[in-house]
């Protein structure tokens, strides 16, 4: 459909436009200003909801592409279901707590997110013995085509967003919660940086398999682990660091917006395909994964959610 060069501006253009909305986004989202899709409420429900807004996205991601993975292997295990039931779960109880104005623990949110995490690393685990059980074992052929590890990763990643949003709910007055023994702002930008970083291993290693034959294949497996690197040395440098902080939020929305913009790209993988989008029974299945590239939205908000908290404990971010 395009030629080698073709491809090559469509990334330039891809990336130039990606930069261009991050940087609008950047240049609107000021203290004063208001925020785009937060409230006004405080700075830890704010990040709550932008970490239930993550959660639902990553769920949202897995549901989908569970779907369509699963129904390729027939179900064959009636395990396989449990995914879909749990993320779905998971979708509607950050949803519904994005929506929620009280500040709050909710006792049966914090119980989804909990299965969640559970059966994502249950899920884990049989992919695991899925690769292991194959001839040759833990080999490149096996990571390329045997169960993909990083799914149900993704799914224990949006029940930890959501049980993260529960703490935040959780603070009163002058308490701070923490988490696995680490500050909030420390522990939430750490795991949204790892986050970040596993989903591009995965991601790369998809991508090798294609042989990286668009160039814009290369985005997802390069901007992510820049924004992770600035986010990690941005939580553990301290508040004095303006000018980290300002490239930290702008390559997580950098990243964000490429989410998206990745389902579009993978809409246009799969219409590449023999038949394309009037053949989408077998190139959905077939082509690259479009529901995927959402969940380093997820992460990303994250890793802004990780920013909002910042200002509240160390100064504005700018």
């Amino acid at each position: 459909m395009f030629s080698r060069d073709q491809l090559k501006a469509i990334a330039a253009g891809a990336t130039t436009l990606l930069g261009a909305v991050a940087l609008v986004w950047q240049a609107f989202e000021r203290p004063g200003r208001g925020r785009v899709l937060q409230s006004q409420s405080g700075a830890f429900l704010d990040a709550a909801r932008s970490l239930n807004r993550g959660a639902g996205l990553l769920a949202f991601s897995v549901a989908a592409d569970s779907a369509l993975e699963h129904y390729r292997g027939d179900f064959q295990n009636r395990a396989m279901y449990t995914p879909l039931l749990t993320s779905g779960l998971s979708l509607l109880v950050s949803a519904q707590g994005q929506q929620d104005p009280e500040k709050h623990n909710s006792p049966w949110r914090n119980g989804v997110y909990s299965g969640t995490v559970l059966t994502g690393l249950i899920g884990t685990g049989f992919h695991i013995l899925n690769i292991g059980k194959r001839p040759g074992g833990l080999s490149w052929s096996n990571l390329f085509y045997a169960a993909p590890v990083g799914a149900p990763a993704a799914l224990v990643l949006s029940g930890v967003l959501g049980h993260y949003s529960e703490r935040l709910r959780a603070e009163t007055g002058d308490l701070t919660p923490r988490i696995l023994g680490l500050p909030t702002v420390e522990s939430l930008g750490l795991m949204s940086a790892a986050g970040l970083l596993g989903t591009s291993l995965e991601t790369a290693l998809l991508h090798f398999r294609g042989a990286f034959q668009n160039p814009a294949m290369y985005i997802p497996v390069s901007a992510p682990p820049l924004a992770a690197l600035a986010l990690a040395a941005t939580v553990l440098a301290g508040p004095g660091y303006l000018k980290l902080r300002w490239i930290s939020r702008f390559l997580l929305r950098f990243t964000a917006v490429m989410g998206f913009a990745g389902a579009a790209f993978h809409a246009l993988g799969i219409a590449r395909n023999h038949g394309g989008w009037r053949n989408w029974r077998q190139n959905l299945q077939a082509g690259p994964p479009l529901p995927a590239p959402p969940s380093f939205t997820g992460l990303a908000l994250a890793g802004l959610a990780t920013h909002t908290l910042l200002e509240q404990s160390g100064g504005q971010s700018r």
